[in-house]
């Protein structure tokens, strides 16, 4: 990392328009989003802010990775193990770069809650979902006496797939998981297609 930085009050998503459009002399050959505090797998994806960082640096053509790291809780007691991402993220970047990349494809990196000795394992993971009732809202009021909602989980123990993104998290192995921003259930494209286009459509007025 150079001696020039540049802190941004915004998105990840705005760091990356703003470095990449207004702030660097050159395009980066790599976006690094992250190194987010607390994992980002399973339904996560949908909506981190770490994951739309790299799949913004996409957009613009760049190789791009997100990267976060799980926490380890007990109780009230929350720690990352930054040490464990600083420990492997390097290596794996580098292989990963090493690599020819399908295009639209953004590289979602995810450490476990646990020491450097720990982990023995990378596994490259598929993208889990959890079940349903796993997330909640928990109430909590602030010190002006005002309630809000944190959105948490439940930390029940589930038996998630394996090949998953969450079964790595809970195996203690580093995931390493291909996304496309394309969400289009294409199947369903030739099922509507039976039913809708052309004309639309108009409601019956009585």
């Amino acid at each position: 990392i150079g001696d020039k930085r540049f802190a941004v009050t915004g998105t990840p998503t705005d760091c990356v328009v703003l470095a990449v459009n207004d702030l660097m002399p050159g395009r980066p050959d790599l976006v690094l989003s992250g190194v987010n505090r607390g994992h980002n797998v399973g339904e996560d994806c949908s909506y981190s802010g770490t994951v739309a960082g790299a799949l913004q640096g996409m957009a613009f053509g760049i190789r791009s990775i997100a990267l976060s790291q799980s926490l380890e809780r007990f109780h009230d007691e929350v720690t990352a193990h930054w040490e464990t991402a600083e420990a492997f993220a390097p290596a794996i970047i580098s292989r990963l770069l090493a690599q020819p990349w399908q295009d639209g494809v953004v590289m979602n990196l995810n450490f476990p809650a646990r020491p450097p000795g720990a982990v023995t394992e990378v596994e490259v993971t598929r993208q889990g979902f959890r079940d349903i009732g796993e997330m909640h809202a928990v109430k909590r009021t602030d010190l002006r006496g005002r309630d809000y909602y944190w959105m948490s989980f439940r930390g029940t123990k589930h038996d998630h797939p394996v090949g998953t993104d969450l079964r790595a998290m809970d195996d203690g192995k580093i995931s390493v998981t291909p996304l496309h921003i394309d969400l289009t259930h294409a199947p369903s494209i030739h099922d509507l297609k039976g039913v809708l286009g052309g004309a639309p459509p108009r409601s019956m007025v009585a």
